[in-house]
């Protein structure tokens, strides 16, 4: 891979990695608190809303850290290593992880009567995809499984 290509892609996790971090700190709590002053009958909803909404965000930031590290493998050309599988498994639980929270929050949303139909459709739609990505990842993990194993088979034929 392009030494650009790679230094470019990193700028461009840290700069997320950090627009997550404010998201975290700053932007969930003040959302979700200035929706509890604007419907008071949901402020029960505080607590378990900026729980999920911060979870949600660490899990996107684990996943930033997965892809910055399998880049790191593709420079130091050493993606077909054991190594590898370790991030691509972190992913995988991190989508997996995100998507079971969307889940809980649609379904939190709607037992509580706080759920609009654009954002259980939106809820709806990250399930679909959340579910969507994991299978990829599994099927990206088997490619890459396989590949591991036909680049050891040809180092013991040359």
């Amino acid at each position: 891979m392009n030494r650009t290509t790679i230094v470019v892609l990193k700028t461009l996790i840290a700069i997320l990695l950090a627009l997550l971090l404010f998201c975290q700190v700053v932007v969930i709590p003040q959302t979700v608190a200035g929706l509890a002053t604007v419907y008071p009958e949901f402020s029960q909803l505080v607590a378990p809303g900026i729980l999920v909404g911060g979870v949600f965000a660490l899990c996107a930031q684990v996943l930033l850290v997965c892809v910055w590290r399998l880049v790191t493998l593709v420079r130091v050309d050493s993606i077909f290593s054991e190594r590898a599988f370790i991030w691509v498994d972190v992913a995988l639980g991190a989508v997996a992880l995100a998507t079971v929270l969307v889940v809980v929050a649609l379904v939190v949303l709607m037992s509580a009567g706080a759920s609009p139909p654009s954002i259980s459709l939106l809820c709806l739609i990250g399930a679909i995809v959340g579910a969507g990505l994991s299978l990829l990842l599994v099927v990206l993990r088997g490619l890459l499984r396989k590949a591991s194993q036909l680049e050891r088979d040809l180092s013991e034929v040359v």
